[in-house]
């Protein structure tokens, strides 16, 4: 197997929680504690949770938009925690992000020419004449005409300005994209528009996706792997095929019962769990799952359990295996 484009090691991001009159440190926030995961050339790792779990802040971490509190994220071998100048630049060139909502992340005052033309301006010297012809190659590889370039975003659906975020996201030759909730803001019927267009540019390109979701069945569907955060922690991991014909972990049973079948009377309400998500100011000890989980043992709430081998392929922390 190739070397991977991505890998992080131990990740942290602590914040913490100043209170009163002297803004006196009181407590920690674990947003990540301790994450490992890594990402091949053209493959697709799929992150999943829900909301406060920790995935949009792997991702800023990713992009450097956060600073970790420890542990490490290497890219193409390299950790991207000493890049400066040129190489901090070349690494910005080769990781791009898309957002959730592309009328947020497109300027209204700008044309669709000069959206994905500015990275180009920042990050190479190509002539005027060679970014036009770069700007009309990634049009056309997202699904859009040339003659688009002059348009602005509020002239698009939303299907289409989506197209437009990710064509910026290209056009400086990216090797890995984060994608973050990218088609949950989008008809269904669009939503697979997009994702197909998103899995022919990985054919096509060999570009690497970290696909950051809560809908099961389209992280599922677009993923090679599947990681589960829970509370700031991976607690399963495994192929996408493997995963979802018997998820192992509580958690990932109780995701998989809360999503919509495809058939009504698919619906089954085992493995549902109760309750809402633990403060992060005041995680429980032991497993953090273990006041929600409806398979909790003594021991759940005494030692954390560590991420080890599940049946098939692929990692599980749990006291049941």
């Amino acid at each position: 197997m190739p070397s991977p484009v991505l890998e992080v090691r131990g990740l942290k991001k602590h914040f913490v929680v100043r209170r009163g009159l002297f803004g006196r440190e009181s407590a920690w926030v674990k947003a990540v504690d301790g994450v490992d995961f890594a990402i091949h050339p053209g493959e697709t790792l799929g992150l999943i949770g829900e909301s406060g779990c920790g995935k949009t802040t792997t991702s800023k971490l990713i992009l450097l938009q956060e600073t970790p509190t420890a542990g490490s994220i290497a890219f193409e071998g390299r950790d991207i925690a000493g890049l400066a100048g040129a190489e901090l630049m070349a690494y910005r060139r080769a990781v791009q992000v898309v957002f959730q909502d592309p009328f947020s992340s497109l300027s209204p005052r700008m044309r669709v020419r000069d959206i994905i033309a500015e990275p180009l301006e920042i990050h190479t010297d190509l002539a005027r004449a060679a970014i036009d012809e770069r700007v009309g190659q990634v049009l056309e590889l997202v699904g859009l005409t040339r003659d688009v370039a002059p348009l602005f975003p509020h002239e698009f659906s939303g299907g289409q300005r989506q197209r437009v975020a990710i064509a910026r996201a290209l056009a400086t030759d990216t090797r890995l994209i984060v994608l973050d909730e990218p088609v949950s803001a989008l008809d269904v019927s669009v939503r697979a528009q997009i994702i197909n267009q998103l899995e022919h540019l990985q054919r096509t390109l060999g570009v690497s996706y970290l696909f950051i979701g809560h809908d099961l069945a389209t992280v599922a569907h677009i993923s090679h792997r599947i990681a589960v955060m829970y509370l700031g922690k991976i607690v399963e991991s495994a192929d996408s095929d493997a995963l979802c014909a018997r998820p192992m972990h509580p958690y990932t049973k109780a995701l998989f019962a809360a999503a919509l079948p495809s058939r009504p009377g698919d619906r089954t309400e085992s493995g549902t769990i109760v309750g809402e998500i633990p403060s992060p100011l005041s995680l429980p000890t032991g497993c953090r799952f273990h006041p929600r989980c409806p398979s909790a043992m003594p021991v759940c709430s005494e030692a954390e359990p560590s991420l080890q081998r599940r049946e098939g392929a692929g990692l599980v922390a749990c006291h049941l295996y």
